[in-house]
């Protein structure tokens, strides 16, 4: 675009732009074009480069107009060389550098570039506060409301849960209205924040993880068979009538991981570290997936005596206690313990007093490889990650709480 002079008789003063008004807006604080024939003086402040735009409108989202076959760009990624639009009042010029050439990753409103100083097309943006549509087939999250159902997580710490990663992207995927949350409870607590949330008429389910699975099976008026052997729970559900059933999910999620890596469990040697709510559920499964021989450790010697005796009467002459694990003619040795989750714990078992193929398996979820997994793999052992145990439990909580698409 070009500056057009005036005729002789009627100079401008100089300074002043003699360019004529456009249906382009002018920048936010400017007066609109003036009549034919009036003095179109402006300020005195620098004028848009030539070949850019004029400012967009106040509350516009993007300087790119919606089109439907081309994703406008989202609010954290602004075409390059491109200012995101100004609040009303601020200065929205437009740097002069060259649009984006074909073939880059920032969208293009349209196949070719528009001439320089030509306005943009007057298609919508999206409306103010609204983001921009997500790609395709990615699952929209559900936004909580009043209409929302909860679930909580309740652990101490809670840091390390990987249950809300897991359900929240399913509810979102299933559509169901629903959200889950970590719900951070120390021991001493427990009792008064489970009865208060049993009271809360929109929550209908409570994960459990370590260390409250044994004490939260006694919370619930009602307990699976599960539960009644090993005497923990990691999942309590709301009934119609309003009362409350603990089952446990971590020993068949432990064994279904197992399976699905490929380590069968079936008339394995194994040998099992940790007698608390995880190990006892652990070692139910393992059992019912006929192992040959379960040997449990745990430095709690009343806790542990327990467990072997409950086990014992289901399975007779398959489980026993131990003070030490027998590695040495193990094919399976499992760490049930928190023993991984801070850095400078130390290992539950020494994995190189495993035979060669033996499978270590950790149940510790965050970090993913603790010391025990790095160690057993410097000694060239198959090493089994924690979250299979979650994932393998995932249709267990679809069918145990009811998660279907509406």
């Amino acid at each position: 675009m070009t500056d057009t002079p005036h005729p002789p008789t009627t100079p401008h003063p100089p300074g002043t732009d003699t360019r004529p008004s456009t249906t382009t807006s002018q920048p936010p604080g400017t007066d609109a074009a003036q009549p034919s024939g009036t003095d179109a003086r402006r300020p005195t402040a620098t004028p848009h480069p030539p070949g850019t735009d004029a400012a967009q409108p106040s509350g516009a989202d993007s300087p790119w107009p919606a089109r439907a076959d081309t994703p406008p760009p989202t609010a954290t990624s602004q075409p390059s060389g491109i200012d995101a639009a100004q609040p009303s009042g601020t200065d929205a010029r437009r740097p002069t550098a060259a649009p984006h050439p074909p073939g880059t990753d920032t969208p293009q409103p349209t196949p070719t570039p528009h001439p320089p100083g030509t306005p943009q097309p007057t298609a919508a943006p999206h409306p103010p506060g609204t983001d921009a549509a997500q790609p395709s087939g990615a699952p929209q999250q559900t936004l909580v409301s009043g209409t929302t159902r909860l679930y909580a997580v309740l652990g101490d710490p809670v840091g390390q849960v990987q249950s809300p990663g897991l359900l929240n992207p399913l509810f979102a995927r299933l559509g169901i209205d629903a959200v889950l949350v970590p719900v951070h409870v120390r021991p001493a607590d427990l009792e008064t924040v489970v009865r208060g949330l049993q009271h809360v008429g929109n929550l209908d389910g409570l994960f459990v993880t370590v260390p409250h699975k044994t004490a939260a099976a006694l919370l619930a008026d009602r307990r699976s068979r599960t539960v009644e052997i090993t005497g923990s729970a990691n999942a309590l559900r709301r009934e119609p009538d309003g009362t409350w059933l603990a089952e446990n999910f971590d020993g068949s999620g432990f064994v279904a991981g197992l399976v699905r890596a490929g380590h069968e469990p079936k008339g394995a040697r194994v040998a099992l570290v940790g007698a608390g709510g995880a190990g006892s559920a652990i070692a139910a499964a393992l059992l019912d997936a006929d192992v040959d021989r379960l040997t449990i450790t745990d430095p709690d010697t009343p806790r542990l005596t327990a467990l072997v005796d409950r086990l014992a009467a289901h399975w007779p002459g398959r489980v026993r206690a131990a003070d030490r694990p027998p590695l040495a003619d193990s094919d399976l040795a499992v760490n049930a313990t928190p023993l991984g989750l801070r850095p400078d714990d130390p290992l539950p078992f020494a994995p190189q007093a495993l035979p060669p193929g033996a499978v270590v398996a950790d149940i510790i979820m965050k970090p993913r490889d603790t010391r025990l997994l790095r160690e057993a793999t410097a000694h060239g052992l198959p090493v089994h990650h924690g979250r299979h145990m979650l994932t393998g439990q995932i249709d267990s909580y679809r069918a145990f709480f009811g998660l279907h698409t509406p």
